[in-house]
């Protein structure tokens, strides 16, 4: 019977990586996924779509020079991995299985280790790409790492609302002035907003929304397609949510829930992709180059393997290893905002 590495040699995983699909993650429509040779990236901020004027010169004088305003940012690609552990009892049924239907079997819980944590790589990807479009900023603060990446959204374009400007204070607080006052404040206008449930729920119970959409003193209950399509009238982005989640295991072993998106956020932006995901090579990708029988274009995104450690007791790993950045080239044309607490 073959062993565990023959059955799971690196060109069937790659093969099992080509032919599986994963689900689609809002954070790779709007920064779109890209693979790049190299750990270190130019993340050209651009300078807003406003025109700069010309001025007008008399005949025979020099024109007026003037200045790229796009500047660079360097950005290194984060090393995200995690491994999954095969107990001896595993490695010995796969490789004494008592019939083909237990072998394939046991072979698909291996498989299913691999969608986990490959989908464990890529929530932590999305996870870095709703926190680049929630805050402007990429925390890294896991295995020993204590770093912030400040993609260099302008203060003056993000808001933390306080006091009886809330939009939870229903008798003070006015959210359609707000919004506009947050258009108002950018130089491209923003088409699309993003937030949760629960900010969305805020603004339908609002009675100065309920009262813009349907009337003073209206007992009508407003959906999210009455608010946008008043938006729409009032040239304001319209609004979708993003309540998706992921899990994360504390040292203790205890698995904490999160979101992708803040609860407490509501995000304006303009139309296209915001910027890319950059994911880059691996040592392990690297090593694979070496081996004549794999083909590099064969390897995507995230890697997984499978592979043994000769230690005490035997060691046999599942693995999924990438490493990946988001750009954010828009960042002076967002406007990010916090209006609940």
């Amino acid at each position: 019977m073959p062993n565990v590495l023959e059955l799971f040699n690196q060109r069937e995983v790659l093969n099992y990586l080509q032919n599986r699909e994963y689900p689609a993650l809002l954070g790779a429509t709007l920064f779109p996924e890209t693979k790049k040779p190299t750990l270190e990236f130019d993340s050209i901020k651009g300078a807003g779509r406003t025109p700069v004027i010309a001025s007008v010169h008399a005949f025979d004088t020099e024109a007026e020079i003037g200045s790229r305003e796009a500047s660079k940012k360097a950005l290194e690609a984060a090393l995200i991995k995690r491994k999954m552990q095969l107990t001896e009892k595993e490695i010995i049924a796969l490789e004494k299985p008592r019939d083909e239907a237990e072998k394939q079997y046991l072979m698909q819980n291996v498989y299913n280790d691999i969608d986990v944590l490959v989908a464990g790589v890529n929530a932590r990807v999305e996870a870095m790409r709703m926190e680049v479009l929630a805050k402007g900023t990429v925390t890294l603060d896991e295995n020993g790492l204590d770093a912030v990446i400040n993609y260099g959204v302008p203060t003056e374009n993000q808001e933390t609302l306080s006091g009886t400007s809330l939009w939870t204070d229903k008798d003070n607080s006015d959210p359609i002035a707000d919004m506009q006052r947050w258009v108002s404040n950018l130089a491209t206008r923003p088409s699309r907003a993003l937030t949760s449930t629960k900010v969305l729920g805020t603004l339908l119970s609002h009675p100065k929304v309920i009262s813009a959409l349907f009337g003073k003193d209206s007992g009508r209950v407003a959906s999210r397609n009455d608010l946008n399509a008043f938006l729409t009238q009032l040239e304001l982005p319209t609004i979708a949510v993003y309540d998706a989640k992921y899990r994360k295991q504390e040292k203790n072993g205890k698995y904490t829930q999160h979101r992708y998106f803040p609860e407490n956020c509501f995000v304006m932006f303009p139309d296209g992709s915001l910027g890319e995901t950059l994911f880059g090579p691996t040592a392990e990708e690297l090593r694979l180059t070496r081996d004549p029988s794999i083909e590099t274009n064969m390897i995507g995104n995230v890697l997984a393997m499978v592979y043994e450690e000769n230690v005490d007791p035997v060691s046999t790993w599942t693995k999924a290893v990438a490493t990946a950045i988001p750009s954010f080239p828009v960042a002076d044309e967002v406007f990010q905002a916090q209006p609940i607490a």
